[in-house]
């Protein structure tokens, strides 16, 4: 299992070319070899070229993206086109459009349309995968949404579960791992602490309340390819040296 950085926790730092080529070169010298792209705004064709020229010189992997669904419903071929420049092969829908969650008839329209994507996704080579946030762990008519998205996505389909907002979901995020076993290549690590009476926010990994031992061996038995650092909010914290810190506690369990 590789550790990956997923950008979004360094947004903020990839707003212009020039940030980007510094963002990736500081991502490489903190000790990481793969990204997750995302939270760059718009994939134009200028800064499309751009990141896959850093990368290559750079010799980061991009093992996977982050678009929406718009944009793989409209810019199907553009999406392709972009992944196969950076030879990645895993890209992941985000979220769920929050007008999919109101009913179970919904939820499963939802879950066709991403079959059908996914279907033509694998005819060049790419395979789609699914992130979670909190609100797929509520019911709808007596069923939790993410049980939904389980029964209803085919093969074509993978998860990219996110531990703090499967905890956030009051779920367990290692009885989820094991349950998408052969369905997930791309897990989202971020951890969770509490603040004040009851306020959940997320944490360098390591450094919050998640039981990384029992996360980490249920990746790697269900054959987790790659773990992807995240940490959405970092509290006025520089993301850098957040990124860094979760690297190096991640590399102490790994022995690498």
């Amino acid at each position: 299992m590789r550790i990956a950085v997923q950008m979004f926790t360094l947004r903020e730092h990839m707003r212009t070319l020039e940030d980007i080529s510094l963002t990736l070169k500081k991502v490489k010298d903190i000790g990481y070899s793969a990204v997750q792209v995302s939270g760059i705004g718009d994939f134009t064709k200028e800064k499309v070229e751009h990141i896959k020229r850093e990368a290559e010189k750079l010799g980061l992997e991009i093992c996977a993206t982050h678009t929406n669904l718009p944009s793989l419903l409209n810019q199907f071929a553009w999406v392709v086109e972009y992944h196969k420049l950076w030879d990645c092969k895993y890209v992941g829908v985000g979220m769920m459009p929050l007008e999919y969650a109101e009913s179970t008839e919904k939820v499963i329209e939802f879950a066709h349309i991403m079959n059908d994507l996914g279907k033509k996704l694998k005819e060049h080579g790419i395979t789609l995968v699914y992130h979670n946030h909190a609100f797929e762990f509520r019911k709808v008519n007596g069923k939790l949404i993410m049980d939904l998205l389980f029964e209803h996505f085919n093969d074509d389909v993978q998860f990219e579960l996110d531990t703090f907002w499967v905890q956030k979901g009051a779920s367990n995020p290692v009885e989820w791992i094991e349950k998408v076993k052969g369905r997930m290549d791309v897990v989202h690590f971020k951890d969770m602490r509490i603040r004040n009476m009851d306020e959940q926010l997320m944490e360098v990994v390591g450094d919050g309340n998640l039981n990384w031992d029992q996360i980490i061996s249920a990746c790697i038995n269900t054959g987790v390819k790659y773990a992807c650092v995240e940490q959405d909010d970092c509290q006025g914290r520089d993301p850098f040296a957040c990124v860094k810190k979760s690297l190096e506690f991640l590399k102490s369990k790994l022995g690498n």
